[in-house]
């Protein structure tokens, strides 16, 4: 029985069909369910597959989903960023007033989360940086991007399915909300390779503040790896953290 160990869930292969997860704090619990929510209606709008859960049990939470075919993508392409530039069009033409009726975390609330981590941010974060001032410009910027389209909001390379150099489906919708829409451009964008970002930035019609607005969502990744290694007491996620926070403030 392979287990997989992520930030927010423990996720267990069985019978080489199911995947079962389990939240790992108390504050996961409201996430996981709200998957089991959105994800039958979001589904059939996306032209790959994505995980539809449902609760197996409740008191510990369990939540089961088929197995997405395919392992993590290795090597990006331009065929690949194609697939992902039509995947972010249709999920970001959804409509928000049902998306929120299915669960969907709303702009309100939104707001006013980002507002509380950019303010552990300024409190935690920037107090261990020299270069503090351009810190301090990148939160004061995230702080007024807008929050009006249904975002995945944790695109990376662990989260795109692929089998033979062709994507077959994105799971992990946990930190699916209404946000910025450049927040999933971010990565895809900014730290993939030139061919990949190229065909994406086409197949999506990426316009040029949506551009900016993605880096400075991919500038502000790291800083979440930070408080992540303080509140589960991990100095070797800390540090790297910071690197990264130091590096792209840097770039």
């Amino acid at each position: 029985m392979d287990v997989m160990q992520g930030w927010d869930s423990v996720a267990t292969l069985v019978d080489g069909q199911w995947i079962d997860r389990r939240p790992r704090r108390p504050e996961v619990v409201e996430l996981l369910v709200m998957e089991t929510r959105l994800m039958p209606w979001l589904a059939p709008r996306l032209p790959l597959r994505v995980p539809v859960p449902r609760v197996i049990a409740v008191e510990p939470l369990v939540v089961r989903h088929e197995v997405v075919p395919g392992g993590p993508v290795r090597e990006l392409t331009a065929v690949q960023g194609r697939q992902m530039g039509g995947f972010l069009r249709a999920l970001h033409q959804v409509d928000v007033v049902e998306a929120v009726g299915h669960g969907q975390p709303d702009a309100e609330r939104t707001l006013r989360e980002r507002e509380a981590v950019l303010r552990r941010f300024r409190e935690v974060v920037v107090p261990m940086l020299a270069e503090r001032r351009a810190a301090g410009e990148l939160l004061e910027a995230v702080e007024g991007l807008p929050a009006d389209t249904v975002v995945h909001a944790d695109l990376g390379p662990e989260h795109l399915m692929a089998v033979d150099g062709e994507l077959t489906g994105v799971i992990d919708f946990s930190d699916a909300h209404v946000g910025d829409r450049a927040i999933d451009l971010a990565w895809l964008l900014h730290g993939t390779p030139a061919p990949f970002a190229q065909a994406l930035a086409e197949a999506y019609s990426v316009t040029e503040e949506e551009r900016e607005r993605a880096l400075l969502w991919h500038r502000l990744g790291p800083w979440h790896e930070v408080l992540y290694g303080l509140d589960v007491a991990d100095p070797a996620t800390v540090e790297s953290g910071l690197s990264g926070v130091r590096e792209r403030l840097a770039s």
